[in-house]
């Protein structure tokens, strides 16, 4: 059984930073790909980065500027560092990553349950 539980969101204010963390714990061989989503109420679900095991990103417009993702391989941990919020961007934050528990078995496309961030004056 493989976890991805996400850290940090808050209310914070226009203009402020959060620093997002998902940790994958459980039985896992290797992690490949990994991902911040976003999705506010009513909308669809946006891909916000990702960072392969090999550290390459790729930030979405959503990002670009403002938002960077980065991961720690010996900690199986994803993180996005967020500058300069905005208030059009309350969502709640998700984790994505693809995860083998074996080195005989496929990689299975894994969720956290979100965390939550809010910003308003």
């Amino acid at each position: 059984q493989v976890q991805l539980v996400e850290h940090g969101g808050d209310s914070v204010q226009p203009g402020a930073s959060l620093y997002l963390s998902c940790q994958a714990s459980g039985q896992i061989f290797d992690i490949g790909t990994m991902a911040w989503y976003r999705q506010a109420p009513g909308t669809q679900r946006e891909l916000v980065a990702t960072v392969t095991r090999e550290h390459k990103v790729r930030h979405t417009e959503i990002a670009k500027g403002r938002f960077t993702i980065s991961r720690d391989n010996g900690k199986n941990t994803v993180y996005l560092r967020m500058d300069n919020l905005k208030p059009k961007e309350p969502a709640v934050y998700l984790c994505n990553a693809d995860i083998r528990t074996t080195p005989f078995n496929h990689a299975v496309n894994s969720w956290g349950k979100g965390t939550q961030v809010t910003v308003s004056p």
